[in-house]
């Protein structure tokens, strides 16, 4: 939910405040990501911005002082089989809520990248760009994407022709030429176009 009196108040009034992101949403492989960060005031950390923005070492050296640093983190997949049933919206949703529930100290504000809340008992906000405005967000979006990219690494290994170590799961050409030469896995979200698509094709005869 979310105050109507919200700009009558300060931030400062929280004692602990998450910020929300998720990674994977447009892909067509792979899970949706969601993590939720509490930073330690006392332990500033210098260089937070949209994980995009980063290189993919600076994440990896980041990620690591995060996690050192913060109050509290937690990070939370919802599978492509999950994803397919109840739509990536509502995954998306279920990650952050749930990457929140999982952290160790409970919130007393959370502030979520995008324009949409999940349904949650926490008083929070929903930033625009939020990833790149607001340092626990920023955290959380670094979180979220390393550990989405560790997982599609892993995959790359396990199905080699779709260059799962480089798109991690987007719609890039040679995924795509990977689809048409060597069919779905059971990594790819079945809904998604092309590859809901690509299974529903009516073969030649």
């Amino acid at each position: 939910m979310l105050s109507d009196s919200f700009d009558f108040f300060s931030l400062e009034q929280f004692r602990y405040v998450a910020g929300v992101d998720e990674v994977g949403r447009g892909c067509l492989a792979g899970p949706v990501v969601a993590a939720a960060v509490i930073l330690n005031p006392d332990l500033p950390i210098h260089g937070l911005r949209d994980s995009k923005k980063l290189s993919a070492h600076r994440r990896e050296e980041l990620v690591v002082e995060i996690k050192e640093k913060a109050l509290a983190w937690a990070v939370c997949a919802v599978s492509p089989k999950v994803i397919d049933e109840i739509n990536i919206l509502q995954a998306t949703m279920r990650a952050m809520k749930e990457a929140v529930g999982a952290l160790t100290i409970n919130p007393d504000f959370v502030r979520v990248d995008g324009n949409r809340l999940p349904r949650w008992h926490w008083l929070s906000e929903a930033i625009v760009k939020g990833d790149d405005k607001v340092p626990e967000i920023s955290a959380a979006s670094i979180i979220a994407k390393t550990t989405r990219d560790a997982y599609m690494l892993k995959m790359a290994d396990v199905y080699p022709h779709y260059g799962f170590e480089h798109n991690v799961g987007y719609g890039t050409a040679d995924h795509i030429e990977g689809l048409n030469a060597f069919g779905v896995t059971p990594i790819h979200r079945k809904t998604f176009a092309p590859v809901k698509d690509m299974l529903h094709a009516v073969p030649n005869h």
